[in-house]
């Protein structure tokens, strides 16, 4: 399946009734800073080059970021740290994230979540991310030149695990990187949630390390 058709049917998706009913709830109970918008309230797709070397999986859509905007990171403080990221590594054409029409550009890196709806205080079940593994599934075996995962966080790592099988199961921490196949490797960062980057857990130093990281293992020779 292509990219177009697995985002279209991601779009149409209601196999989880606990998160369809929160991200349409949430579409309709908006914060007060977006009452005049119209929020997505379906589940987002990827975003990015469809050549890309470099995958981004984070956990899922933020309830008034994506699922208000309709594109993954976009609307929220997270999504303002990663594509300041990507766009300090040359990997976006600029810095900000604001909403599906505002012209940003991904070069060589795909953004995508291991599962697709916004779930209630960030908390996908274990039944909800096993749904969602297809669509993973599919959405990276699309990516003809992927060279290099990398994990936002501890659920985005296991999901990676899971897809491909990696025994034993990497311990998560910042920097962690795991040889997956002779093309592939997980790289595993800390999310860009507000809880990372307003402690100093993370920063932006951290984070542009690991995308210099990334492209490097992306540039380098197969074996």
């Amino acid at each position: 399946m292509n990219l177009d058709s697995l985002n279209r049917e991601i779009e149409s998706c209601r196999k989880c009734p606990r998160l369809v009913e929160w991200r349409e709830q949430v579409a309709v109970d908006k914060r007060a800073s977006y009452k005049d918008e119209t929020y997505w309230g379906k589940p987002v797709p990827g975003f990015g080059d469809p050549g890309a070397q470099i995958a981004v999986v984070g956990l899922a859509p933020a309830a008034h970021g994506a699922n208000r905007t309709g594109r993954m990171f976009t609307g929220d403080r997270s999504g303002d740290w990663l594509y300041r990221g990507l766009h300090n590594a040359g990997l976006a054409n600029q810095a900000e994230s604001v909403s599906a029409d505002d012209g940003l550009k991904l070069s060589n890196v795909w953004v995508t979540s291991a599962v697709k709806c916004a779930p209630p205080d960030n908390k996908p079940t274990a039944e909800e991310q096993n749904i969602c593994r297809d669509y993973l599934r599919t959405e990276l075996n699309a990516l003809p030149n992927l060279r290099v995962l990398i994990a936002l966080g501890g659920i985005g790592a296991s999901a990676v695990a899971r897809h491909f099988d990696i025994s034993p199961r990497p311990k998560f921490g910042h920097g962690v990187e795991v040889p997956i196949d002779d093309r592939l490797t997980l790289l595993c960062s800390y999310h860009v949630s507000q809880q990372n980057t307003f402690t100093g857990r993370l920063t932006e130093e951290m984070l542009d390390e690991i995308f210099e990281r990334a492209q490097r293992i992306a540039a380098s020779p197969l074996a």
